[in-house]
């Protein structure tokens, strides 16, 4: 009898300890995942980051009274490029941080773009088209990358969450990581007038 308990608690324990193994491994490959998904966020932000000298200079030919806008985003995109964030400390705080910095570079391009609609001479040049085009594929790049980065977070808090991996969780210290969240005012529709 003493050997059947043994045996059951032997098994229980081997199950156990499988288990735990089994939820630690699934932790891991979700948290590395979400790194690599940050890392894709990341790339697209400086791709955008890397257009925005040939985009300003090739206006700067062209718009030569327009220097405040330009100065703006000369700053906003030296701005954003002091904010990095690592992989394992993804809290809602430093990703707050670095969608404001982001956030003030596409004010800053937007306000660019607009001031453009003035020059029909730049508007018109092979390059200007061309880095636009660029931009505006970088801007769905980067909707694509928050939007994996996202999906991979949710996938991983949910897991990080759920029992029993709430408890291997807690022991080896994965914790819940943030998400992007939509722009402040983003849920109301832009007033269009006449």
């Amino acid at each position: 009898m003493k050997k059947i308990v043994i045996g059951v608690i032997a098994v229980l324990v081997l199950i156990l300890v499988i288990g735990g193994c089994n939820g630690y491994n699934s932790l891991v490959k979700m948290d590395v995942d979400v790194q690599t998904k940050w890392s894709n966020v990341e790339t697209q932000y400086q791709r955008r980051a890397d257009l925005i000298p040939n985009l300003v200079s090739t206006v700067k030919g062209a718009a030569k009274f327009e220097q405040e806008t330009l100065t703006a985003v000369i700053e906003a995109r030296a701005s954003a490029s002091k904010i990095t964030i690592d992989p394992d400390k993804l809290n809602a705080e430093n990703i707050e941080k670095y969608q404001a910095a982001q956030g003030q570079i596409t004010q800053a391009l937007g306000k660019l773009m607009v001031l453009t609609e003035n020059y029909p001479q730049l508007k018109a040049t092979q390059q200007f088209s061309d880095l636009s085009a660029q931009l505006e594929g970088t801007e769905n790049r980067i909707t694509v990358a928050r939007k994996d980065f996202n999906e991979s977070v949710q996938v991983y808090n949910t897991k990080v969450r759920s029992f029993p991996n709430n408890l291997t969780a807690g022991m080896f210290g994965f914790a819940p990581k943030a998400a992007f969240k939509a722009e402040a005012g983003s849920q109301n529709a832009p007033k269009v007038e006449f």
